[in-house]
């Protein structure tokens, strides 16, 4: 018993015998039937401890409290229940597990890496480090800044541990990101099989290795998942779940508790108040805190407050207990690219798509009424203009939550769009976070307002467009975000070196957000944003003369097949359709 800790020895069973131990199958819970003496200390000491009247004390079955009744009963021997013995056998040795596995995090941080041929990637030395925390702990919150690479970690842990059937439960706005991704890192040939689960009527799911749901529809589910036979599962921007007393906080709970392993992603599992922190990490592992009641009086200012007393202390409590790993960008900047690009697919509205594009099909007949050239680019600018705007406005919605996201996370960010219209978009779905506005539209008096106010810190995001971000230095950014792309590589390096300078000492995150349909597959090709993260890009030097032609020249060819390609499938579309649109 040497490797375990102390207070985790066998209890004395020979001697003067307090009370006895028994398991409440029905509560849940480890009752102590003893003298005042042992019950009245074990209130006194656990906060977490429950028992309302004379020579009767309750404890949640959570290993953590389990070395907590253990060490009691070093002190004042128990009689343990005949028919709960081995129950008690079972969940001292997982104490004993979870308290060796805690002390070897704690004194030797360990790497990891997924078996050879089950990942296709390769992660950086602390994200091995992550990999190895997630396998050692189970249930736990993977707390990194954002832009450290949570779900690259989380797809390692799927890779190594096999523990299929898997279900991730993602914001509506990430869904698509994750299918690419669980493709591109565990499923390059696609054989994996993933379903996304719709709408809120339960239905029969077909069998699959991962299953995706967003959290607006964990309540029409609530009483099937937890019976499916789930082995893992991951909640992706947990602090969705910061709030209990709804459906989704108890569908949540429910899948929680029948999954073996549990991971909660998140950069912000705290927002406005700290005890909000309680409801987060109750669906990670139920009562690691205790109970409300304790956890407010012992932690809070006040009982039932949610303002934590001391946020650092609780923060270094729950590194400590092996539950949350968290490091922020500073501790590992010089594992960083001074710039990381990241291309993620984000969703889009295909309803505001068509309806935009309808007026495409007029376009394209005057296309193939005309043979004269300068006539024809004319038109085919007008249609490809069409294209990338309707694309844009598709979009929008997606791009504004996922900035959201990053703002609430903390980072500073510039978004770079290109249309007006997608632009108002933006100022409609964002005015809660105030932003400033570089677009050409506004006065110089105004522009130097918006920069102000972003750099002095009154508002944490500036939206600018992509050809108006010419001069400024905007380097207290600390992320761009592209809501729409340009056909020239060097008018992204541009803006993006609007937030970077040569020898500034951080690491840019550069988000390229790509829609599966509409202009941007073209424009994708156009810049070679094929993988989902990658380290250069054309443009990062001032190109020259022969290059901006050739640069223009290929941007021409590409329009014109771009609008071929739509011409070619209004032509194949049946007559009773709509055509639809790439």
């Amino acid at each position: 018993m040497s490797e375990y800790p102390f207070y985790l020895r066998d209890a004395p069973v020979d001697g003067h015998i307090y009370g006895t131990l028994s398991y409440n199958r029905k509560s849940k819970c480890w009752m102590i039937k003893a003298e005042p003496c042992v019950t009245e200390l074990a209130k006194r000491l656990f906060p977490g401890c429950d028992g309302r009247g004379r020579g009767v004390a309750r404890f949640v079955a959570h290993r953590r409290v389990i070395c907590d009744l253990n060490w009691l009963m070093l002190r004042y021997p128990l009689e343990i229940a005949e028919r709960d013995r081995a129950r008690w056998e079972e969940a001292l040795w997982d104490a004993r597990e979870y308290a060796r596995r805690r002390e070897e995090m704690l004194t030797a941080p360990s790497s990891a890496s997924p078996p050879e041929g089950s990942f296709s990637g390769e992660l950086l030395d602390f994200q091995k480090q992550g990999l190895a925390f997630l396998l050692s702990a189970r249930r736990c919150l993977l707390a990194d800044e954002m832009g450290l690479g949570k779900t690259v970690q989380a797809l390692a842990f799927l890779a190594t541990t096999a523990a299929y059937p898997a279900i991730l439960v993602v914001p509506p706005h990430l869904v698509r990101n994750w299918i690419n991704e669980l493709h591109r890192f565990l499923s390059p040939d696609h054989r994996l099989r993933v379903h996304v689960i719709k709408g809120l009527t339960p239905y029969t799911l077909p069998e699959a290795d991962v299953y995706i749901i967003h959290y607006l529809l964990l309540r029409g589910w609530k009483e099937v998942l937890p019976h499916m036979g789930l082995r893992t599962v991951i909640f992706d921007e947990i602090q969705e779940l910061r709030r209990n007393g709804t459906n989704k906080y108890s569908a949540a709970s429910l899948l929680s508790e029948s999954c073996e392993n549990v991971i909660g992603l998140s950069g912000t599992p705290i927002y406005n108040q700290g005890g909000e922190i309680w409801n987060v990490v109750n669906i990670l592992d139920f009562h690691f805190l205790g109970d409300w009641e304790s956890f407010s009086r012992e932690w809070c200012y006040a009982y039932n407050s949610a303002v934590v007393a001391k946020p650092e202390l609780l923060g270094e409590y729950l590194r400590r207990e092996g539950l949350m790993l968290r490091r922020v960008k500073s501790e590992v900047l010089r594992e960083l690219a001074p710039k990381r690009r990241l291309v993620q697919e984000i969703d889009w509205d295909d309803k505001v798509y068509r309806e935009l594009m309808a007026p495409v099909a007029e376009q394209l007949r005057l296309l193939r009424a005309t043979d004269d050239p300068s006539r024809r680019a004319m038109i085919e600018d007008a249609i490809c203009q069409r294209q990338r705007q309707a694309t844009g406005v598709a979009k929008a919605p997606f791009v504004a939550a996922f900035v959201k996201a990053l703002v609430e996370a903390g980072e500073k960010v510039l978004l770079m769009a290109h249309h007006h219209a997608v632009m108002d978009l933006y100022k409609q779905e964002l005015r809660s976070l105030r932003p400033g506005f570089v677009t050409g539209r506004e006065t110089d008096a105004q522009k130097d307002a918006s920069v102000r106010r972003f750099m002095e810190g009154s508002c944490d995001l500036l939206c600018v467009s992509l050809r108006s971000a010419s001069g400024l230095n905007l380097q207290r950014a600390t992320c761009v975000v592209f809501g729409e792309l340009d056909w020239s590589p060097a008018v992204h390096s541009q803006a993006e070196d609007r937030a970077h300078r040569i020898g500034q000492q951080d690491s840019l995150l550069c988000y390229y957000l790509v829609s599966p349909r509409g202009s941007d597959r073209d424009m994708q090709d156009a810049l070679g944003l094929k993988v989902s993260q990658f380290v250069s890009l054309m443009g990062d030097r001032q190109p020259s003369p022969e290059e901006t032609l050739f640069v223009e020249t290929q941007a021409r060819e590409r329009i014109r097949r771009l609008v071929m390609r739509l011409d070619r499938d209004m032509d194949n579309a049946p007559v009773s359709e709509t055509p639809e649109m790439p």
